[in-house]
């Protein structure tokens, strides 16, 4: 069972640890069953590729590709106004509407900034 990543696509975050320390960055992708997360010119690699003439057009042309590697998610921490935070959850009273038009109570879930208690 995958654990949960409260980091999620989009949000802009610092890494904290790692070759890359202090590099900010925008997560691009989220791979939640590996916790890991892929942030925007931040651990970057180079693969090597070869030439592949099969299919005429569509071949590969080959060389050097540089590309960003996933980074486990505890060496990243959300920004907010430019400084780290934590996150937190806060459960909010919302009014939901059924199509019939009827209305209800329910609970949503937030993120919430831990330093000032806003929401993400």
């Amino acid at each position: 069972m995958a654990k949960s990543v409260n980091i999620k696509k989009g949000d802009t975050v610092k890494v904290i640890a790692g070759k890359d320390k202090g590099a900010e960055g925008k997560v691009i992708q989220v791979l939640r069953e590996e916790q890991r997360v892929i942030v925007e010119g931040v651990n970057r690699i180079k693969r090597h590729t070869k030439v592949v003439n099969q299919g005429g057009r569509a071949g590969n042309t080959g060389g050097i590709i540089t590309a960003e590697a996933p980074i486990h998610v505890s060496n990243v921490m959300l920004l907010e106004d430019g400084a780290t935070t934590r996150i937190g959850f806060r459960r909010d009273q919302v009014t939901k509407r059924r199509p019939d038009g009827s209305t209800y109570e329910a609970e949503r879930s937030v993120r919430i900034s831990r330093k000032t208690g806003k929401e993400i």
